[in-house]
């Protein structure tokens, strides 16, 4: 007869035996029938939400990004010069051109919007169908 259900837990409490499981009894009161064979975790993973807490300084954004890869900071184009971005320069930070580039453009020149399917103001739904009607 295999040994009973091995309970890593000071919450729960080992029961009985029963013909195919055990009976555990959870912290709430409940008892189940768990299968011998079942091998399960029940309850939450410690530590579930520490991603969800906000990087309050920069410092701890530093901290964090150091020990993994280089992408931090992130500065953005319009605020390099122009030997570095194709957004570059300007007596103010803006684009200066349509940021749409070709699929077939050598790299360096394919920031922003690659290839981009359709440019300008998108229309609303009714004028879209009246569109397809017409053609």
């Amino acid at each position: 007869m295999p040994s009973p259900t091995k309970l890593v837990s000071d919450n729960m409490a080992f029961v009985s035996t029963c013909g195919g499981g055990d009976w555990i009894k959870l912290p709430s009161g409940v008892k189940k029938v768990v299968p011998r064979e079942c091998r399960a975790m029940i309850g939450q993973v410690a530590g579930g939400g520490r991603t969800g807490k906000p990087l309050i300084k920069a410092g701890d954004a530093y901290n964090k990004y150091r020990v993994k890869r280089n992408y931090w900071p992130r500065v953005r184009g319009v605020a390099m010069n122009p030997v570095e971005h194709p957004y570059g320069g300007g007596n103010h930070q803006h684009i200066g051109h349509a940021s749409t580039v070709g699929r077939h453009k050598v790299s360096g020149q394919k920031v922003g919007q690659i290839a981009a399917r359709q440019t300008g103001r998108s229309k609303g739904t009714a004028a879209l169908m009246a569109k397809k009607q017409s053609a």
